[in-house]
């Protein structure tokens, strides 16, 4: 008969905890997806969540296409690379004024797809996905740093601008000892760092 009062006693305290609610959790660390800087400039590849309140049919996510545009209901294309989140929002409300009064419209970046290159002599080489501005140094670090046999002083960054490609200087030692702060320049979406 006590072993039965103890089963129940043991059922109920389990139903309990199984019942009661779960202790928050703290955010696992690293999980935390970064917030675009206000600046963040659109890409070809960036994946939009844009929505107009009151209105479900408009609620959307968007792909921008390869030549920076993107197609929105009733307004047919719109530009979207090389603006800022406000500068299409604002464009787009300004248009669907034609066909709503007073459209509140939300734009969002849920996927970026800006992108550095660093090649060369570092620890790892590669493509790294970048949600804000970085300098050379940092893409330096993400990359593992310099190898031994790194020429720390012709490192170069190419870019391209319309057609051609400019190749800019970076001398390692003289930005890591403060000299030559200028070459340490923000790097956009497409850079490629060499580190002969």
């Amino acid at each position: 008969m006590r072993f039965c009062y103890v089963l129940l006693f043991l059922m109920s305290l389990a139903t309990f905890a199984l019942s009661a609610p779960a202790a928050p959790t703290a955010p696992k660390p690293g999980l935390a997806k970064p917030e675009l800087p206000y600046d963040y400039q659109i890409v070809p590849g960036d994946v939009l969540e844009i929505s107009v309140w009151r209105e479900e049919g408009l609620d959307l996510k968007i792909l921008v296409r390869p030549d920076g545009g993107i197609s929105f209901p009733l307004i047919g294309s719109v530009v979207a690379g090389g603006r800022t989140v406000d500068q299409l929002r604002d464009e787009i409300s300004k248009r669907l004024g034609d066909f709503l009064s007073s459209p509140e419209v939300t734009v969002a970046v849920v996927n970026s797809n800006q992108k550095i290159y660093v090649v060369g002599k570092v620890g790892k080489p590669g493509e790294f996905l970048i949600l804000k501005r970085i300098t050379v140094m940092q893409a330096l670090a993400m990359a593992g740093g310099l190898t031994p046999f790194a020429d720390r002083d012709d490192i170069g960054i190419l870019r391209r601008k319309g057609k051609d490609e400019l190749r800019l200087p970076f001398d390692y030692d003289s930005v890591e000892s403060g000299e030559k702060l200028e070459q340490n320049i923000l790097l956009q979406d497409g850079d490629v760092v060499v580190v002969p």
